[in-house]
């Protein structure tokens, strides 16, 4: 099964039960935090994804190590996961559990790309027009790019806004190559 469609079908479910126990914030932050831990920590990774390690095994360690820090929906679903030997797609389930939160927030997540760092006042521009684009909250991870000359890059879902120098002078470049 391709990882897009496990990822999907778990983090469904587990959307499904946060609704119903009202505990979607709290379980997007904890998985969010397991998710971290995972990798600042690449012993527990090793361990959860090693393959000769038993269910079992892996389920001890992880309640020994997030006992108390994380809500028993959150715990469930990760001995779910690891029962399922489907414990190396839980970041590609968390990404689709928050797509599936931000639609009910009716917020987007957009990747922001530009040439040199931007200024806050910038910044509030640009998230006041991607408002206005998408019709939702936005929310913004800013990086640089240099390679962009100038001007930025947005990424909204699948969706990408290309206003970079760099994309201009491509399309010159390339409209020069036709007509001669």
């Amino acid at each position: 099964m391709l990882k897009g469609a496990v990822a999907g079908r778990y983090a469904e479910a587990l959307y499904e039960i946060a609704v119903a126990n009202e505990v979607v914030d709290k379980t997007e932050e904890e998985l969010r935090a397991v998710v971290n831990l995972l990798e600042e920590e690449p012993d527990l990774k090793k361990v959860l994804y090693h393959p000769r390690i038993t269910a079992t095994q892996k389920k001890d360690v992880l309640k020994a190590v997030l006992e108390d820090k994380i809500s028993q929906v959150a715990m469930n679903f990760l001995c779910l996961i690891v029962d399922r030997q489907r414990e190396v797609y839980l970041a590609s389930m968390l990404e689709v559990f928050v797509d599936y939160a931000n639609r009910a927030r009716n917020i987007s997540d957009v990747e922001v790309t530009s040439a040199i760092e931007l200024s806050k006042e910038d910044q509030k521009r640009l998230i006041n027009v991607l408002g206005k684009v998408t019709g939702k909250e936005v929310r913004v991870s800013y990086s640089v790019d240099p390679s962009l000359i100038g001007g930025v890059v947005a990424r909204i879902g699948d969706k990408v806004i290309d206003g970079s120098v760099k994309s201009r002078l491509e399309s010159l470049r390339e409209h020069l190559r036709q007509i001669s």
